[in-house]
């Protein structure tokens, strides 16, 4: 089924009911709107753009921060039968003009937090007719039409432009953390598949309450909405990551199930363990699945997790926005006992872990992840080359290196890139962030390779100390003491991990930085 259809059936059968809620708690600012509102508002955005010249097939930039109307512009647009293009709210002006070109985009719905990247390049935009500003209208660019006066200008009706599942929906670009942002592009078929599989995985009912705090730019959080979308299931969008915060929205909303990116599981447990959030004074009983997804996710963490949380069910999802997000591989609420691993296929997903020549490895040795299944994205828009190398024979190569045990689990061994080569021996970061994340004085690790001249490279560890704690030097290198000699950290630097919105490691940045530093340094 068309995922509008899902909202406007959701319309007919809950009409009354809340569908998303908007919490800003450091403006102390909360806002709902009903199933009803909510199918409303995308019919007047879909009717308002067809006034516009937006026919099927055309392409729209949307480029907001999460708010209350993200997701009725995403419907709205995707109800015309054009493809919605949503873009990182952390892009530069030149990556927006850049993605704005590939998609030869015809009108654009922005953010006042992005007035003056479009300003830098609005003369560059020259595919676009119409800009369409979400903000106050104190700050409205001249050049601009207010979001509230456009959508008075559409009717409520539903366009019913014809959409077929093959049909196409989306345009998602890459973050550019390895270089140029990639486009993706997803049908409608995709779409409704994300629906299906995350409800699949995660058995939510109409009476569940998803608490999303990710950028609903990226699939991962807003493919994790998807399952409640298909059985009318209410949503807290929560602008904002403070344990605090986001233990008042568990708690105030009776959320019940809660996507965490491992930096924010790991703020709430320090956050309770120095007495800064107290958990009697929430009430989280109804809480009943945390679950993490777009990066390795530390046993450690979730070890200290259910200590904290004990009757939390629990579930690590793997996916690229090149698999429509979240899925192919995870974890299953059932399999605690493997936390570790990513997990094994999704529902209707395949897998085969290979070489370089496409040949499946020996159980239990290191290749690439490779995957087929309904959520693999029709293209690389714009780029056979590309799509040529990434999907061979159905098969999507992932780009991660993985390995699988005696029982099918697979378990992450590293990002192909990321793998640090050291007098011809293999290292995967991962294994050493892990042993480095059992240290209770460590918040944050990453590893990443830095030159060296008689091996090539050396493995480094940067390590984010937690608040009010000390660490030296040697103590890391204690601690890694139980790895081989060839995989410990030959060198350490105190600093802060940078993240990416959707918690990856921006490990590109951290080689940058200490590439050609030879000593380190401590830090408290």
């Amino acid at each position: 089924m068309i995922i509008g259809e899902i909202l406007a059936g959701n319309a007919r059968m809950y009409g009354d009911e809340i569908a998303l809620v908007e919490r800003d708690p450091d403006r102390g600012i909360r806002r709902e709107i009903t199933w009803r509102e909510f199918d409303d508002m995308a019919n007047r955005i879909a009717n308002a753009l067809i006034a516009k010249g937006i026919n099927k097939g055309d392409k729209v930039i949307h480029l907001t921060v999460n708010c209350l109307e993200w997701l009725p512009v995403y419907f709205g647009i995707l109800r015309t039968g054009a493809w919605a293009v949503p873009l990182n709210f952390r892009f530069l002006a030149e990556d927006i003009r850049y993605c704005a070109e590939i998609a030869e985009g015809k009108a654009i719905v922005f953010g006042e937090e992005f007035i003056d990247r479009i300003d830098g390049i609005r003369d560059e935009l020259v595919t676009i007719r119409d800009f369409i500003f979400l903000g106050h209208p104190d700050k409205r660019p001249d050049y601009t039409e207010q979001f509230e006066g456009f959508i008075k200008t559409g009717s409520t009706d539903n366009p019913d432009i014809p959409i077929d599942l093959s049909d196409e929906a989306g345009l998602y670009f890459t973050s550019g953390t390895t270089g140029a942002p990639k486009p993706i592009l997803l049908t409608h078929r995709n779409l409704e598949f994300a629906c299906v599989i995350e409800n699949r995985h995660h058995n939510q009912t109409h009476e569940d309450n998803f608490l999303c705090i990710p950028p609903l730019y990226h699939t991962g959080a807003k493919m994790h909405w998807f399952g409640n979308l298909i059985v009318g299931a209410r949503a807290v969008i929560l602008k904002g990551v403070r344990p605090e915060w986001i233990l008042e929205a568990v708690s105030e909303e009776q959320a019940t199930i809660v996507w965490l990116l491992v930096p924010w599981a790991q703020d709430i447990l320090i956050a309770i363990e120095d007495g800064r959030v107290r958990l009697e004074d929430f009430k989280l009983d109804q809480w009943r699945l945390m679950h993490i997804g777009a990066q390795p996710v530390p046993p450690s963490l979730i070890k200290n997790w259910k200590k904290v949380f004990p009757g939390h069910e629990y579930d690590t999802n793997y996916g690229l926005s090149e698999s429509t997000g979240p899925g192919c591989v995870h974890l299953g609420l059932e399999n605690l006992h493997k936390v570790g691993a990513i997990g094994i296929p999704g529902f209707d997903w395949e897998y085969k872990i290979v070489d370089d020549n496409m040949d499946t490895v020996p159980r239990g040795e290191a290749g690439e992840l490779a995957i087929k299944g309904p959520g693999i994205m029709k293209e690389y828009y714009k780029n056979p080359e590309a799509t040529k190398e990434a999907i061979i024979d159905g098969w999507l190569l992932t780009g991660d290196m993985a390995r699988c045990d005696e029982d099918g689990f697979i378990y992450l061994v590293d990002r192909k890139k990321d793998v640090v080569i050291t007098g011809g021996e293999n290292i995967f970061p991962v294994e050493i962030e892990d042993l480095l994340m059992e240290n209770g004085k460590i918040q944050d690790a990453a590893v990443i390779g830095i030159p060296d001249e008689r091996l090539g490279e050396i493995a480094a560890a940067v390590i984010q100390v937690k608040p009010g704690k000390e660490m030296t030097e040697e103590e890391v290198f204690q601690h890694c003491e139980s790895l081989p000699g060839y995989k410990r950290p030959r060198q350490v630097f105190f600093d802060d991990i940078p993240r990416n919105p959707t918690g990856k490691i921006e490990k590109p940045k951290l080689r940058k930085r200490y590439s050609g530093v030879a000593e380190s340094f401590k830090m408290t």
